[in-house]
């Protein structure tokens, strides 16, 4: 069996026993289960697709990191999902979102370390921390508000958007203020959900944590917006306005003959000269010679 295949199955392995672990210390009920064994079939799945995309047979060593810490956000939702019906087991909640934090500096510490940092790594590591931003913002919403999903939705609003709008799929250079702002969401999120502020005070860490995420996205859209190719939104808006491309000449085709010049076809429609002017005379030598006048005026007479 393949390296490819060998490193999703061993995340659904990762997966099951952790489900059954918190199954020990916590009620996950069948929801809690069939979220997290769901979860987990679909990251195997991505996790194949993108490293087959990317052209790699086998995880790294920061690609290991970051798949232990992606099952422990499947842990997290079967957590939220099964607190659905009533409170959610605050105290595995919690040690769970805080080690996956954690480990969300290590494995990039592991891939410049080694050496092995990849587009493939960087991707996964950005999806395992936008869907567990998501989770706690789903978990928040029923005691903070319906507001705080735009915090958990916020990434995902910028992938549908830059569907419709091909200018928003350029590639962002990088910026450091931008995993500051991810890095801090996480932390705000665990913070409130654990309880330890007044309520007062966890809206307010939750409305500064959502401006900055606001002035982070709206930095990179701007940024996308004035470095989007030229003619890209006026073709996007009136798309009748594109200028056609000459169709390509296929093998079956052949070139018409070329058109004749206007001087040709004058040519062509005068009538022949006369038989006099055609051809000299026999025994000249040539046509005469045209004298000019000032020429005839110089002779004798």
């Amino acid at each position: 069996m393949s390296t490819v295949r060998n490193g999703p199955l061993v995340g659904l392995v990762i997966q099951f026993v952790l489900l059954a672990g918190l199954a020990g210390v916590a009620e996950i009920g069948a929801a809690g289960w069939l979220a997290g064994l769901a979860y987990g079939v679909a990251l195997g799945r991505l996790l194949r697709h993108g490293l087959r995309a990317g052209g790699a047979d086998r995880l790294g060593p920061a690609d290991r990191v970051t798949l232990v810490r992606a099952s422990l956000v499947g842990g997290v939702l079967a957590l939220v999902v099964s607190g659905w019906g009533g409170p959610a087991p605050l105290p595995v909640l919690v040690p769970l979102t805080a080690v996956a934090l954690a480990l969300d500096a290590v494995d990039g510490w592991v891939a410049r370390r080694t050496g092995t940092t990849s587009a493939v790594g960087a991707r996964f590591d950005m999806e395992v921390d936008a869907f567990l931003i998501l989770l706690l913002s789903v978990h928040l919403a029923p005691s903070v508000g319906g507001w705080v999903l735009a915090i958990g939705g916020m990434r995902y609003a910028f992938v549908a958007a830059s569907r419709p709008l091909p200018w928003m799929r350029g590639a962002l250079p990088p910026r450091y203020w931008r995993k500051v702002v991810a890095a801090t969401q996480g932390v705000v999120l665990l913070v409130a959900a654990g309880g330890v502020l007044p309520p007062v005070a966890t809206a307010a860490l939750l409305a500064g944590a959502l401006a900055l995420l606001v002035e982070s996205f709206g930095r990179d859209v701007a940024w996308l917006w004035r470095h989007r190719p030229a003619g890209s939104a006026a073709e996007a808006a009136h798309p009748a306005r594109r200028t056609p491309r000459p169709a390509p000449l296929s093998a079956r085709q052949e070139p018409l003959p070329a058109r004749p010049t206007p001087l040709a076809a004058s040519q062509a429609a005068l009538p022949p000269p006369p038989a006099s002017l055609a051809a000299p005379p026999a025994g000249s030598a040539g046509p005469p010679k045209r004298v000019g006048a000032r020429a005839a005026a110089r002779q004798p007479v």
